[in-house]
Protein backbone atom coordinates (compact mmCIF):
# COMPACT_ATOMS: atom_id res chain seq x y z
CA UNK A 1 0.00 0.00 0.00
CA UNK A 2 1.21 3.43 -0.89
CA UNK A 3 1.62 5.71 2.03
CA UNK A 4 -0.42 8.87 1.80
CA UNK A 5 1.69 11.89 2.50
CA UNK A 6 -0.31 14.12 4.77
CA UNK A 7 0.51 17.77 4.30
CA UNK A 8 0.60 19.78 7.47
CA UNK A 9 -1.89 22.63 7.34
CA UNK A 10 -0.65 26.08 6.40
CA UNK A 11 -0.69 28.25 9.50
CA UNK A 12 -0.56 32.03 9.35
CA UNK A 13 -0.48 34.60 12.09
CA UNK A 14 0.07 38.34 11.91
CA UNK A 15 2.56 40.50 13.76
CA UNK A 16 2.54 44.24 14.18
CA UNK A 17 5.51 46.17 12.79
CA UNK A 18 6.70 49.62 13.87
CA UNK A 19 5.02 50.94 10.73
CA UNK A 20 1.22 51.16 11.24
CA UNK A 21 0.63 50.81 7.49
CA UNK A 22 2.56 47.53 7.39
CA UNK A 23 1.69 44.12 8.77
CA UNK A 24 3.80 40.98 8.89
CA UNK A 25 2.09 37.70 7.89
CA UNK A 26 4.13 34.84 9.32
CA UNK A 27 3.66 31.31 7.99
CA UNK A 28 4.92 27.85 8.93
CA UNK A 29 6.40 27.46 5.43
CA UNK A 30 9.57 28.74 3.81
CA UNK A 31 8.23 31.25 1.29
CA UNK A 32 11.48 32.60 -0.12
CA UNK A 33 15.02 32.08 1.09
CA UNK A 34 16.41 35.57 1.26
CA UNK A 35 14.62 38.86 0.69
CA UNK A 36 12.41 40.01 -2.18
CA UNK A 37 10.91 43.48 -2.13
CA UNK A 38 8.15 44.56 -4.51
CA UNK A 39 7.17 48.22 -4.47
CA UNK A 40 5.17 48.21 -7.66
CA UNK A 41 3.03 45.83 -9.64
CA UNK A 42 5.26 45.84 -12.76
CA UNK A 43 8.18 44.31 -10.89
CA UNK A 44 5.85 41.81 -9.21
CA UNK A 45 4.39 40.73 -12.55
CA UNK A 46 7.85 39.96 -13.80
CA UNK A 47 9.07 38.01 -10.77
CA UNK A 48 6.39 37.03 -8.26
CA UNK A 49 3.01 35.46 -9.01
CA UNK A 50 2.00 35.72 -5.34
CA UNK A 51 2.94 39.41 -5.08
CA UNK A 52 1.02 40.02 -8.35
CA UNK A 53 -2.07 38.36 -6.86
CA UNK A 54 -1.78 40.55 -3.76
CA UNK A 55 -1.26 43.71 -5.83
CA UNK A 56 -4.58 42.97 -7.55
CA UNK A 57 -6.22 44.18 -4.35
CA UNK A 58 -6.81 47.94 -4.37
CA UNK A 59 -5.49 48.23 -0.81
CA UNK A 60 -2.05 46.63 -1.32
CA UNK A 61 0.80 49.10 -1.81
CA UNK A 62 3.90 46.96 -1.21
CA UNK A 63 4.86 43.29 -0.76
CA UNK A 64 8.06 42.07 0.83
CA UNK A 65 9.10 38.42 1.29
CA UNK A 66 11.74 37.15 3.68
CA UNK A 67 12.12 33.48 4.63
CA UNK A 68 8.81 32.40 6.20
CA UNK A 69 6.93 35.68 6.17
CA UNK A 70 5.45 38.27 3.87
CA UNK A 71 5.18 41.89 4.94
CA UNK A 72 2.34 43.80 3.31
CA UNK A 73 2.06 47.58 3.20
CA UNK A 74 -1.46 48.89 2.71
CA UNK A 75 -2.84 52.09 1.28
CA UNK A 76 -3.41 54.43 4.24
CA UNK A 77 -7.14 54.95 3.60
CA UNK A 78 -7.92 51.28 4.35
CA UNK A 79 -8.27 49.65 7.76
CA UNK A 80 -6.43 46.46 8.72
CA UNK A 81 -9.58 45.21 10.45
CA UNK A 82 -11.38 45.19 7.11
CA UNK A 83 -8.69 43.57 4.98
CA UNK A 84 -6.48 41.41 7.19
CA UNK A 85 -8.58 38.23 7.08
CA UNK A 86 -8.99 38.43 3.30
CA UNK A 87 -5.23 38.73 2.88
CA UNK A 88 -4.59 35.88 5.29
CA UNK A 89 -7.02 33.66 3.41
CA UNK A 90 -5.49 34.51 0.03
CA UNK A 91 -1.93 33.82 1.18
CA UNK A 92 -2.98 30.58 2.87
CA UNK A 93 -4.83 29.31 -0.18
CA UNK A 94 -1.96 30.21 -2.48
CA UNK A 95 0.62 28.39 -0.36
CA UNK A 96 -1.74 25.44 0.05
CA UNK A 97 -1.91 25.11 -3.73
CA UNK A 98 1.90 25.25 -3.82
CA UNK A 99 1.97 28.29 -6.06
CA UNK A 100 5.28 29.92 -6.98
CA UNK A 101 6.14 32.73 -4.57
CA UNK A 102 9.18 34.20 -6.32
CA UNK A 103 10.51 32.95 -9.65
CA UNK A 104 13.94 31.40 -10.07
CA UNK A 105 16.64 33.88 -10.99
CA UNK A 106 15.22 36.81 -9.02
CA UNK A 107 18.17 37.07 -6.62
CA UNK A 108 20.65 37.08 -9.52
CA UNK A 109 18.69 39.73 -11.39
CA UNK A 110 18.58 41.99 -8.33
CA UNK A 111 22.26 41.41 -7.66
CA UNK A 112 23.02 42.55 -11.18
CA UNK A 113 20.96 45.73 -10.74
CA UNK A 114 22.69 46.43 -7.44
CA UNK A 115 26.08 45.79 -8.93
CA UNK A 116 25.38 48.23 -11.75
CA UNK A 117 24.32 50.78 -9.15
CA UNK A 118 27.42 50.09 -7.11
CA UNK A 119 29.86 50.22 -9.99
CA UNK A 120 29.22 53.91 -10.34
CA UNK A 121 31.34 54.29 -7.24
CA UNK A 122 35.05 53.72 -7.52
CA UNK A 123 36.40 53.22 -4.07
CA UNK A 124 40.03 53.85 -3.18
CA UNK A 125 41.92 51.07 -1.44
CA UNK A 126 41.26 52.64 1.98
CA UNK A 127 37.59 53.05 1.19
CA UNK A 128 37.25 49.41 0.17
CA UNK A 129 38.29 48.43 3.72
CA UNK A 130 35.87 50.93 5.26
CA UNK A 131 33.00 49.72 3.05
CA UNK A 132 33.76 46.12 4.01
CA UNK A 133 33.60 47.03 7.69
CA UNK A 134 30.35 49.01 7.27
CA UNK A 135 28.68 46.16 5.38
CA UNK A 136 29.78 43.66 8.03
CA UNK A 137 28.38 45.78 10.86
CA UNK A 138 25.06 46.28 9.06
CA UNK A 139 24.76 42.55 8.26
CA UNK A 140 25.71 41.44 11.77
CA UNK A 141 23.97 43.95 14.01
CA UNK A 142 21.35 45.86 12.08
CA UNK A 143 19.81 43.39 9.64
CA UNK A 144 18.66 40.77 12.20
CA UNK A 145 16.89 43.41 14.31
CA UNK A 146 15.25 45.03 11.30
CA UNK A 147 14.12 41.62 9.97
CA UNK A 148 12.35 40.93 13.27
CA UNK A 149 10.22 43.97 12.50
CA UNK A 150 9.40 42.76 8.98
CA UNK A 151 11.86 44.98 7.15
CA UNK A 152 15.27 45.01 5.56
CA UNK A 153 18.24 47.31 5.21
CA UNK A 154 20.83 47.23 2.44
CA UNK A 155 24.09 49.13 2.14
CA UNK A 156 24.08 51.28 -1.01
CA UNK A 157 27.26 53.35 -0.98
CA UNK A 158 29.84 55.29 1.00
CA UNK A 159 30.86 58.73 -0.20
CA UNK A 160 32.83 61.42 1.65
CA UNK A 161 31.92 60.02 5.06
CA UNK A 162 28.23 59.58 4.22
CA UNK A 163 26.77 56.07 4.24
CA UNK A 164 23.63 55.59 2.15
CA UNK A 165 21.38 52.65 2.98
CA UNK A 166 18.20 51.38 1.36
CA UNK A 167 15.20 50.60 3.56
CA UNK A 168 12.74 47.92 2.48
CA UNK A 169 9.63 46.14 3.74
CA UNK A 170 8.20 47.54 6.97
CA UNK A 171 11.08 50.01 7.31
CA UNK A 172 10.21 51.81 4.12
CA UNK A 173 8.14 54.84 5.10
CA UNK A 174 8.00 53.78 8.75
CA UNK A 175 7.66 56.73 11.13
CA UNK A 176 10.18 55.29 13.57
CA UNK A 177 12.77 54.31 10.95
CA UNK A 178 14.43 57.72 10.96
CA UNK A 179 14.94 57.49 14.74
CA UNK A 180 16.39 54.00 14.37
CA UNK A 181 18.59 55.24 11.57
CA UNK A 182 19.91 58.32 13.32
CA UNK A 183 19.87 57.04 16.88
CA UNK A 184 20.93 53.47 16.44
CA UNK A 185 22.66 52.80 13.14
CA UNK A 186 24.42 56.13 12.71
CA UNK A 187 25.60 56.12 16.32
CA UNK A 188 27.00 52.60 16.05
CA UNK A 189 28.74 53.15 12.71
CA UNK A 190 30.33 56.40 13.86
CA UNK A 191 31.65 54.64 16.95
CA UNK A 192 32.98 51.60 15.11
CA UNK A 193 34.09 53.32 11.90
CA UNK A 194 35.46 56.80 12.67
CA UNK A 195 35.42 57.73 8.96
CA UNK A 196 31.61 57.70 8.96
CA UNK A 197 30.06 61.14 9.53
CA UNK A 198 26.42 60.50 8.65
CA UNK A 199 23.94 57.82 7.60
CA UNK A 200 21.16 58.64 5.15
CA UNK A 201 18.40 56.42 3.82
CA UNK A 202 16.61 55.87 0.55
CA UNK A 203 13.35 54.01 0.42
CA UNK A 204 13.84 50.76 -1.48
Amino acid sequence: MEKQVVKSPVLIYTEQTPNPETLKFVTNRMLYKGTADFKEKEMAEEWSPLATKLFDKPFVKGVYFCNNYVTITKEFNFNWDDIMLRLKEDIKQYIDNEGVVVKEGFAEAIEKIEEERGELYDYTEDEVEIVKKIKELIDTYVKPAVEMDGGNIEFKNFNKGIVTVILQGACSGCPSSSQTLKGGIEGMLKRMVPEVTEVVAEMG
